[in-house]
């Protein structure tokens, strides 16, 4: 199912050649990569130890931005990637106080098209393949073709996918398959048939891996590269990783303090992950030194099937990006990488269950890498997944286009969000904004172009940025940020100029920048509701509301 390095070399060169003549592109061909749970320092090119060569390639010739930003959840930076707002204005994140659906059962409105909907009208054929969550069925959303893997619970035998929306058969436990490279295997042939059948037409591909979300489940061979590379632990991990992002420029901060208390309200007691799973797994963040061996042997496992998952996913990219290669498209394509939240400090058990004599990392596994490796896989930033301190809402952003962007290998550290990829693509396409689909008004979005930033090296500055998730709140305007770990708990106030980081709480030294931005969070979360709350049908209104505080499926 792989094409060997070699060959793809050989491909790659045969293009640079001239062996083949491009695709006409008169407007650039765009390629989104999306992993879902990788941690902020999770690739080597920002500080990784995990062997990521084609993510690394992108950045060496494209940018990388040192300061983006997600929602910190898997559904709603879907909905803001590809709808340009967020989540709550497109009622796909739970909004307190409304009488229908929101979050992951939520519906967009009617003005709330997705991006590939608006690039359709101007000549793109757009394919989607891996993972979805957004509501609503593919090709209606504006795919032209899309392998959709509704089952993230099984990465070797997935039980339930489509294909162009149509219900493939189930995976049967002892085929080929692995969930990564099917993903890949699907967009390669779209490209195929894109290169084949629509060449004159520019491509618009977003490429959704589940990979490294839980279960950690990776081939053998991919495992064994990591074997006993962990047995350092988190710890040393976090320490290495910090110095070399330092030293590559991705951040200036010291490093985070490991919160040994705070994890998810859904996961398994340890007592009873212990009990489940075995002896060595383990609840929380506690320092590496206080395990007791088996417990240092059993998460150096874990970790070694999580960097194999990431390794995998890498190879992947390389095989979809050579295809691109192949069809003479890699000069006038813009490929963007980045990660939908942080890396996962969740520890359930659903699928298939869990077989504790099965290795790390096989079928019949069902486990997390926990928040003491979600800790090291955020490095240096504090907290994870589903909190919106640093830790959970931080992404790499790698852009690599190289008719476009002139860079190469630099950093960009102008602040953004996955609001901002709409409007850019848009723009880049030739597109403009919607006020109106047909009779139904469209809101001005909160995202900005970044095209001055890709192609110029400008600033694109914004009003504000605004998190809400599971009752964590936060809002940005400018270099300052206030955060709450919940609707009781008090607003801390960070200087993220100096303390990115979030060590340094300056509520009690401001407090009137702290309730100017704690006001201002409230505004928006108001705002937010009533253009949530317009023009709902009354199928959704008879429909019961999302349960406050309850978690939603990931």
């Amino acid at each position: 199912m792989n094409i060997p390095c070699g060959i793809v070399a050989l491909m790659i060169f045969a293009v640079v050649c001239g062996a083949r003549p491009a695709l006409a592109a008169s407007k650039p061909n765009v390629v989104i990569i999306l992993a879902d749970d990788m941690g902020f320092s999770d690739a080597a090119c920002y500080g990784g130890e995990i062997h990521t060569p084609n993510i690394d390639k992108l950045a060496a010739g494209g940018i990388r931005f040192t300061d983006f930003h997600n929602t910190a959840r898997c559904w709603p930076s879907r909905a803001a990637l590809m709808t340009g707002y967020y989540a709550q204005q497109v009622r796909r994140d739970a909004i307190p106080g409304v009488a229908f659906p929101t979050g992951a059962r939520g519906v967009r409105p009617a003005w709330a098209k997705l991006l590939p909907a608006m690039l359709q009208p101007l000549g793109y054929r757009t394919y989607h393949s891996g993972k979805w969550h957004i509501d609503g069925p593919c090709i209606k959303a504006g795919f032209d073709r899309s392998y959709h893997l509704e089952d993230t619970d099984r990465y070797f035998y997935p039980k339930l996918h489509f294909e162009d929306d149509v219900k493939l058969p189930p995976v049967k436990p002892g085929d080929d398959y692995y969930s990564t490279t099917a993903i890949a295997d699907h967009a390669i042939k779209y490209f195929k048939e894109h290169a084949e059948q629509h060449r004159e037409q520019p491509f618009f591909l977003y490429l959704a891996f589940t990979s490294p979300h839980f279960p950690l489940q990776a081939p053998a061979e991919d495992i064994a590269k990591y074997k006993r590379r962990y047995d350092e632990g988190w710890d040393a991990i976090r320490n290495e990783r910090w110095k070399r992002m330092r030293e590559l420029g991705i951040v200036n901060c010291a490093l985070s303090d490991r919160d040994p208390k705070t994890i998810p309200a859904w996961n398994l007691p340890e007592a009873e992950l212990q009990r489940r799973i075995g002896p060595g797994e383990v609840g929380y963040a506690v320092a590496w030194d206080s395990l007791t061996p088996e417990q240092k042997t059993f998460q150096s496992a874990k970790m070694s099937v999580h960097a194999a998952m990431v390794d995998r996913m890498d190879q992947e990219i390389g095989r979809v990006l050579a295809q691109v290669a192949v069809m003479g498209a890699t000069d006038d394509t813009l490929v963007l990488f980045m990660s939908d939240n942080g890396a996962s400090p969740e520890q359930i058990i659903r699928g298939d269950g869990e077989d504790p004599s099965a290795p790390p990392g096989s079928p019949k596994t069902f486990l997390g890498i926990g928040p003491g490796w979600s800790t090291a896989s955020n490095t240096p930033l504090r907290l994870h997944k589903s909190w919106v301190h640093e830790g959970g809402i931080s992404t790499p952003l790698i852009a690599c286009w190289p008719k476009g962007i002139a860079a190469r290998g630099e950093l960009r550290r102008n602040p953004g969000h996955l609001i901002d990829l709409a409007p850019t693509i848009l723009e880049l396409a030739g597109g403009h904004w919607p006020s109106a689909w047909g009779d139904v008004k469209v809101p001005p979005p909160p995202g900005k172009s970044l095209v001055p930033v890709l192609t110029k090296d400008d600033s694109v500055s914004h009003d504000y940025f605004w998190w809400f998730h599971e009752n964590h709140r936060a809002l940005r305007v400018g270099d300052w940020k206030v955060v709450s770990l919940g609707k009781d708990a008090p607003w801390e106030l960070y200087d993220l100029r100096t303390d990115r980081c979030e060590m340094n709480d300056q509520a009690s030294k401001d407090r009137t920048k702290l309730h100017e931005l704690s006001a201002l969070w409230q505004q928006k979360m108001d705002e937010f509701r009533e253009l949530a709350s317009q023009d709902v049908p009354e199928n959704l209104k008879r429909k019961p509301a999302t349960p406050e505080g309850k978690p939603e499926p990931d």
